[in-house]
């Protein structure tokens, strides 16, 4: 973020999916995009991109929470559009349904829980809100390709970072 004061431009706040930069009109918007470009951050142009961004990042911190309620209630209310509207702009822009993505986000956690090894598998399954170990054994290994306890043996934590999740 260095390169980012030293062309003029002040960073007011950075957050999960957001940095909010002022500086002076007379300064090079396409060399701020570059610079941003550079360290895995992208401008945001227009408003369903905005809105895609938004829906990622309230679903990361839902899971981080551990607040799993039921997504076709609690989107629409955040949102203020019906889920079969979320839902349908998230499978057009991303690929991929909401479902899908809230379960490739709760399987990237998991891979972090066996990382840590302060967990076992029931307590995992617990902490995602699954039914059970046996439903969650399923998903991980539909996923991944690998059983849990495989993964934990392989010891390589083959781990997708927040933004390459799709």
């Amino acid at each position: 973020m260095r390169e980012i004061k030293d062309a003029g431009f002040t960073v007011e706040s950075i957050e999960l999916g957001k940095v909010t930069i002022s500086g002076k009109e007379s300064m090079i918007f396409s060399e701020l995009e570059t610079t941003l470009n550079r360290h895995g951050f992208e401008i945001i142009k227009d408003d369903t991109e905005e809105l895609i961004e938004r829906l990622k990042i309230t679903l990361i911190k839902k899971l981080e929470d551990q607040e799993l309620t039921n997504l076709s209630t609690f989107l629409p209310k955040t949102f203020h559009k019906s889920y079969s509207t979320l839902s349908k702009l998230f499978s057009k822009t991303e690929g991929v349904t909401i479902e899908k993505y809230l379960i490739n986000l709760k399987i990237e956690k998991v891979k972090e829980y066996i990382q840590l090894g302060q967990l076992n598998f029931s307590e995992i399954a617990y902490a995602l809100n699954y039914n059970n170990s046996g439903h969650l054994a399923r998903q991980f290994k539909n996923v991944t390709g690998l059983s849990m306890s495989e993964f934990k043996a392989l010891q390589q934590w083959d781990r997708k970072s927040i933004d390459q999740i799709v």
